[in-house]
């Protein structure tokens, strides 16, 4: 599951970075330390794309913590950073003059550690939100109050998504996927799945922090075969795991999408929110 999982994160990697709000992320960074090392912890941190992302936008030095349950994904982290990131503790300037350090930490994310908060002044994450319940997002924004840490959350689908050329499936195919992730538990309890954004909105909120939101939705040209064919087959997985009385529709909605990708004419558009939260007084 990690080799396969990680060639899927390095794939959909670029259209993430594409995606995400530079608003957001400014705004962030802007409200950052500059006299001392920034700490921040990046849940299900996979192979470090959220580091790699936001490196160049937050203030120096910077030293992060990334966990994740998968030591397999964990284990590519040195290898996937650029080469003026470093493995080194406490955010101390290398001797090739980086200001950047990490270190990683494997843990099972399903009951959230004190520990992992403790000191930081950003908490973060890609593609989370929707994966998790909302009494997960719940103790999350509790721990981050606690920390006093901002938080930016990217890139959580919020349940709509529209494709060209357009299949009378679509629709169907759209609200089974969103039936299916409301129905899954990846071990953090009943996925909020579409309902997430809402859900982070108000957790933050009711812990006293000021929270903005925007788009941040995927646009998949043609060009992008492989990350389109993965996604439809994905989908496709999920309809038939919720209505598996429906095989005929689906598998035809499937070869239909197929066909539009391999001839070069599928746009796909999923869409996203990030959502910056920042502590009150």
């Amino acid at each position: 599951m990690g080799s396969s999982l990680a060639d899927w994160l390095a794939l959909r990697e670029p259209f993430d970075a594409a995606a995400r709000s530079m608003r957001l992320t400014r705004a962030i960074a802007s409200a950052l330390p500059r006299d001392r090392i920034v700490r921040i912890v990046d849940l299900a941190a996979g192979t470090g794309s959220n580091v790699r992302f936001l490196t160049s936008y937050l203030p120096l030095p910077q030293q992060w913590l990334l966990v994740d349950q998968d030591a397999a994904l964990l284990a590519e982290v040195p290898g996937a950073m650029r080469s003026d990131l470093r493995p080194f503790p406490g955010g101390r300037r290398s001797p090739g003059g980086t200001e950047v350090g990490f270190e990683t930490r494997q843990m099972n994310l399903g009951v959230l550690d004190a520990s992992i908060f403790l000191g930081r002044h950003l908490v973060t994450a890609s593609a989370l939100l929707d994966l998790v319940s909302e009494r997960w997002i719940r103790s999350l924004a509790a721990h981050c109050r606690a920390a006093g840490a901002a938080g930016l959350f990217a890139l959580t689908y919020n349940g709509d998504s529209t494709c060209s050329p357009v299949e009378p499936g679509d629709d169907e195919i759209r609200g089974l996927l969103n039936r299916h992730q409301r129905a899954s538990d990846k071990g953090f309890g009943p996925a909020a799945g579409p309902d997430a954004i809402n859900a982070a909105e108000r957790c933050f909120s009711a812990r006293g922090y000021r929270v903005e939101r925007a788009r941040s939705d995927w646009n998949l040209p043609p060009e992008a075969r492989a990350l389109q064919r993965q996604l439809v087959d994905g989908w496709a997985h999920a309809a038939l795991e919720i209505a598996p009385g429906r095989l005929s529709l689906v598998e035809d909605w499937q070869r239909r999408r197929h066909a539009h990708i391999d001839a070069g004419i599928s746009r796909i558009v999923v869409c996203h929110e990030d959502l910056a939260a920042w502590p009150g007084l």
